[in-house]
């Protein structure tokens, strides 16, 4: 077994277990309440859509990389792959609509989101569940095309994935093929993109009114506006930094005729790459969301 086959996997192997016990650290400490708050409802659907793209990426690559290639058959190519994308592309929704009903939550009163502060809770879960509906449904063309190494297609007409193989179309169709499957990508980063800066400029906002409340508590560390902001634009950075270079890979994937090993392999570590961080990632969000709706609780009484 090679050198970068065995550092390739304890990447993988390191990304699998990170990912599953931040994801479950997550989902234990913070959705176990009885009281359970609107967005944490959409946390559920980003850490179950987490944990499939951690186990049919990184278990499967893991094991690749420590010599096991001929593990899966036609039916395992298929349910792999495409519960990979189900779950890649509700990661992203979620992480996406995470961020617009945040941005609703804190919007003043008088401002444009005002009016859908009240009603938004209602519609989490029906929103939710038609992104999982569309999930399931725009990604049906990767069953369609994946197969086994050893499925009865002719081996010219295939592009090797190392445990997997996808049948090749032609240069239009996977044009075509690319720019459908980048779509969701280019609408759900911009669609965070939006909302993160409205969070960002109702927090500065809110930290310009709140000025002199900050200097007569004589607060020596930064305000939990300032802390806020830095974990959203964390958050966004991470996200929109992971999935524009994974959506770059994808689409490279997608149109080169013979991709190179390491091309493969940096696209899949690319792809785990967000699960595995996210957790993390949100769980300090929380925490500054929670210091500061107390901070701004206390604010109304001046």
């Amino acid at each position: 077994m090679a050198t970068t086959d065995v550092a390739i996997g304890v990447i993988f192997l390191a990304q699998t277990v990170i990912g599953i016990l931040g994801n479950s650290y997550l989902f234990h400490h913070y959705l176990l309440g009885y009281r359970l708050r609107s967005t944490d409802y959409i946390l559920q659907h980003l850490i179950t859509a987490n944990f499939l793209s951690l186990l049919c990426t990184g278990v499967p690559q893991t094991m690749a990389a420590f010599g096991m290639k001929d593990f899966l058959r036609d039916i395992g190519c298929k349910l792999v792959f495409y519960l990979h994308r189900v779950g890649r592309t509700v990661s992203i929704s979620s992480t996406s609509f995470l961020s617009v009903f945040q941005a609703i939550a804190i919007s003043p009163m008088g401002s444009t989101w005002a009016k859908c502060k009240f009603q938004a809770p209602r519609y989490i879960g029906s929103s939710l569940c038609l992104t999982w509906i569309l999930s399931l449904l725009a990604n049906v063309a990767f069953p369609v095309h994946m197969t086994g190494k050893f499925g009865n297609v002719n081996i010219t007409s295939l592009k090797e994935f190392e445990y997997c193989s996808v049948v090749r179309n032609d240069k239009v169709s996977d044009i075509l093929y690319a720019v459908l499957h980048s779509s969701p990508d280019v609408f759900f980063v911009g669609l965070m993109l939006c909302s993160s800066s409205s969070m960002v400029c109702t927090l500065y906002r809110h930290k310009q009114r709140m000025k002199h409340i900050h200097r007569s508590n004589f607060s020596l560390g930064p305000s939990p506006e300032t802390r806020a902001t830095k974990t959203i634009l964390l958050l966004v950075s991470t996200f929109v930094c992971f999935y524009t270079v994974s959506c770059l890979f994808h689409i490279q994937l997608a149109l080169i005729y013979r991709p190179t090993w390491l091309l493969v392999k940096a696209a899949a570590v690319v792809s785990v790459c967000f699960p595995t961080v996210s957790p993390f990632l949100m769980m300090s969000q929380n925490s500054c969301a929670s210091s500061l709706c107390f901070q701004c609780a206390r604010n109304r009484k001046y």
